[in-house]
């Protein structure tokens, strides 16, 4: 897949998302078989670029691959001056949020509220596209609720405005992340426009990674909550979609190899005391299909010292090691 100057090592995409998408999660997934990783959605708000949050956010020091940058708002002027300031400080690509569902995004009429004003997405898009010279891709969702979803006047507007690709989660704004994902909206879309089509929603497994391409003719997939914890779905998707082969799930030594890298780089990025809590969710995505009764989690989530943090995950996985336990690396939905 391409989109603009960029070719895509494959056709698989790490959806952005808010607090979990930071730069080791996005190092991870790339290393383990993502051709493409998008960054945190950044503020178009000038006021909070120098705080802790955004300059983690911007910061793409080593980063390998493509660099992706998504950003969010509702006004044009400030979403093209986000643009080129993530463009100064290293994106190759920009994106731009009218996915997000959450309460707190939609109250300033940004992410998927601004599926509702056309002409306002119409003028943020030409403003971004204006602004910088590299592509700029843009996310939406099927509409606001499910009597008005109009994705595919939305897809048209982004393909005149220049758009170079474009992300379709398979709800509404109003489905927030409940029920199923629905991709005839995605297929309508891609017959609708000729700009590349990505297929987003529910994707947690090799068989529905296949589905969903054969069903939308999507010219490629994202995926989110699908990688939490499971960084290895990307390796799988495309192993399977090339040769029609399951791949086996990693074995213990893997899982442990990858959380402890996983959870050692979280506490370089963010420092020891932040990087101690941040490591708790993903250590919980990791081990949530093995640690059922959260009674490895709960010990854990007490644990303040980063090296204590290790120690407790190496000691965890001999323990596994030694009762000959298989952990299964199904994915939540």
């Amino acid at each position: 897949m391409q989109i603009g100057q960029y070719k895509l090592d494959n056709n698989l995409i790490l959806a952005p998302m808010a607090g979990v998408t930071d730069r080791p999660f996005r190092q991870m997934c790339k290393s383990l078989g993502a051709g493409l990783v998008v960054s945190e959605m950044l503020s178009s708000n000038p006021k909070v670029w120098n705080t802790d949050k955004s300059r983690q956010r911007m910061d793409h020091t080593g980063e390998t691959g493509i660099r992706s940058v998504q950003i969010a708002g509702a006004d044009p002027q400030l979403m093209a001056e986000a643009a080129k300031l993530n463009v100064g400080n290293g994106a190759q690509i920009i994106d731009i949020n009218m996915g997000c569902p959450a309460k707190k995004v939609n109250k300033k009429l940004a992410g998927s509220a601004l599926l509702q004003d056309p002409k306002l997405v119409k003028d943020i898009v030409r403003a971004v596209v204006s602004a910088v010279d590299v592509p700029v891709t843009l996310k939406i969702r099927t509409g606001w609720n499910t009597d008005n979803r109009n994705g595919v006047a939305i897809a048209k507007i982004a393909e005149d405005c220049g758009i170079q690709s474009l992300a379709v989660h398979g709800r509404t704004r109003a489905c927030m992340y409940k029920g199923e994902a629905e991709y005839n909206t995605i297929a309508e879309i891609k017959q609708s426009v000729a700009i590349p089509v990505v297929a987003n929603g529910d994707i947690t497994c090799p068989v529905k990674a296949e589905q969903v391409l054969k069903f939308t003719n999507a010219d490629a997939l994202m995926i989110g909550r699908g990688a939490q914890g499971n960084p290895w779905i990307f390796r799988e998707i495309l192993h399977y979609l090339q040769t029609g082969e399951m791949l086996p799930a990693p074995d213990l030594a893997e899982v442990r190899q990858v959380m402890l890298e996983h959870v050692s780089n979280v506490h370089q990025f963010y420092g020891e005391f932040m990087g101690a809590r941040i490591a708790r969710k993903h250590v919980g995505w990791y081990i949530s299909n093995h640690d059922k009764e959260r009674v490895f989690r709960a010990k854990f989530n007490a644990i303040e010292d980063a090296n204590e943090q290790l120690d407790t995950l190496n000691t965890y996985f001999e323990k596994l090691v030694g009762s000959d336990l298989t952990l299964s690396m199904t994915p939540a939905a």
